[in-house]
């Protein structure tokens, strides 16, 4: 069957035309286009536009397309279909993106979170195919979590299941800021969270008089401090880069534990950031994972890099066309 995705993001916006069933999906075509500067108006106007071309590029018509699936950043309102004031898309406020597809094109369209959607495509297709109990986290810009229990997507009372970046995992003045909280799982375990480790620890070692190898590279400037800098360091030998990556581990291992105790799922996929630096985080998480959680819930889980690859949020909007 055929489906079409979008993906909204507060940089880019993806449009995806697949081609899916139980055992896989087919990306036809895609077009990207940026968010910046232009009203939810104008956004969606764009992707019914692109929706449409690439539907035709394909040599379908719309037609053709069983359902339309919808994957955005919360907080939103999935059964109504309404975005609600995400963070990251200021003036998108009780945006009825349900209702303006289907009085558009006729065609069953379905939203979700960011993180639920994304959970749903690695179930179906990707590292979490067979399970019954998967959890799957972002571990990126943000740390959310999609929640797979008995086989089917758990969102919540209020949509909010899997907000588990906001759990405070420590309580030091130092401390790494996310979700508005410091110390929290999103403030450890997030781009934004380890730059702000990164440039502690480089405070730390210019106090005492060393000058680290990372403070070099960031051309002495916190700003220029990145996880992505830290990880590529690290993997050149860097120890405070490593020490640094490695207390990301021993708090990202402390949430599996967590998440294992709390939901004893088979497996936890991560994307994002583990997805390219797992080589780094997990063997510190393995320990913490093993010390902390019950030692039944953590027979047999299995913590693994998303196998969608960079490309989970093409894949993430046409899972929920097709549930």
């Amino acid at each position: 069957m055929y489906y079409i995705g979008f993906d909204i993001g507060g940089t880019k916006c993806a449009v995806s035309l697949g081609s899916a069933a139980e055992s896989g999906v087919e990306i036809l075509n895609k077009i990207k286009f940026p968010t910046a500067g232009k009203t939810p108006a104008e956004v969606m106007e764009l992707f019914a536009q692109n929706a449409e071309e690439a539907v035709k590029n394909a040599g379908l018509s719309m037609g053709d397309i069983a359902r339309i699936g919808i994957s955005c950043g919360g907080p939103l309102d999935s059964k109504r279909g309404i975005i609600l004031s995400p963070p990251n898309l200021p003036g998108w406020d009780g945006i009825h993106v349900k209702e303006f597809f289907e009085e558009r094109f006729g065609i069953e369209t379905r939203l979700q979170n960011d993180a639920n959607a994304s959970a749903v495509a690695e179930w179906k297709w990707g590292a979490g195919r067979g399970t019954q109990n998967m959890v799957f986290v972002t571990f990126g810009t943000g740390f959310g979590a999609g929640l797979i229990l008995d086989g089917r997507l758990y969102s919540g009372t209020h949509d909010c299941a899997g907000e588990i970046g906001h759990i405070r995992l420590t309580d030091g003045d130092d401390d790494p800021v996310g979700y508005r909280k410091r110390g929290s799982v999103e403030g450890w375990c997030s781009g934004g969270g380890i730059a702000q480790t990164g440039a502690a620890y480089v405070r730390r070692e210019l106090a005492r008089g060393e000058n680290p190898l990372l403070w070099e590279r960031a051309g002495e400037d916190e700003a220029n401090i990145t996880a992505k800098l830290i990880g590529d360091l690290a993997d050149e030998g860097d120890p405070l880069s490593i020490e640094i990556y490695r207390k990301v581990g021993e708090m990202f291992g402390r949430t599996c534990a967590i998440i294992i105790d709390l939901f004893d799922p088979e497996m936890i996929v991560a994307g994002g950031i583990f997805m390219r630096s797992s080589h780094l985080i997990l063997p510190e998480a393995e320990r913490v994972i093993d010390v902390e959680a019950l030692a039944m819930t953590r027979t047999g889980v299995k913590i693994v890099p998303a196998g969608l690859g960079e490309e989970i949020g093409d894949y993430a909007a046409l899972g929920i066309a097709s549930m």
